[in-house]
């Protein structure tokens, strides 16, 4: 009767431990997805502000340097865009190499919004100044707060990643390890 009672015991341990592997596999996965939305809604955010920062050099409402400033480092970061042929835009990875263009953008947009420039802008509501003022400034934010929703699901990953269960059974796969995404997306709008 005794080994009998080893046996259910083993066998319970065995279930136990399967049903803890598959549940630490499929929460991982779920993070990985989670990390490759987040990914791809910074980079429709991104585009979303460069496209702004295009339409604003573009309206004729800045002077000549501002306008050319900003379609410049708009037409840079829209160059670097995740959707490129050729790469998985999702792996995490994609995106090294792009903060360069998109801290780029946030200082071009810095620098032509001078408060002679927004306050101009903000008169010339009529003409579509200050909706394209909204625009950028909604665009901004909308950046800062998908950068930072994706550097926390990547921390989340990195640390279900570290866990030693993870690491001995191998249960994140051949999945790359993804990375924060740090540049400069501070928007300094003077007022």
């Amino acid at each position: 009767m005794e080994t009998l009672t080893w046996i259910a015991l083993g066998l319970v341990a065995l279930v136990l431990m399967a049903w803890y592997l598959t549940y630490s596999a499929a929460r991982l996965d779920r993070l990985h997805a989670k990390v490759e939305g987040a990914l791809a809604a910074l980079d429709a955010q991104l585009v979303r502000r460069a496209e702004s920062a295009i339409e604003l050099g573009a309206s004729g409402l800045l002077d000549t340097a501002s306008s050319l400033l900003l379609v410049d480092a708009g037409t840079a970061s829209l160059e670097h865009s995740l959707g490129r042929e050729g790469e998985n835009p999702l792996n995490g990875r994609t995106f090294l190499g792009r903060e360069g263009p998109e801290s780029n953008l946030t200082e071009a947009l810095s620098v032509a919004l001078t408060p002679e420039a927004v306050a101009m802008l903000r008169l010339r509501g009529g003409e579509g100044g200050g909706e394209t003022l909204g625009r950028i400034h909604a665009a901004a934010l909308r950046v800062q707060l998908a950068r930072r929703f994706y550097n926390q699901a990547v921390m989340e990953v990195q640390r279900v990643r570290r866990k030693a269960v993870v690491r001995f059974f191998r249960l994140a796969g051949h999945a790359p390890m993804p990375d924060t995404v740090e540049f400069d997306d501070e928007l300094r709008l003077h007022a």
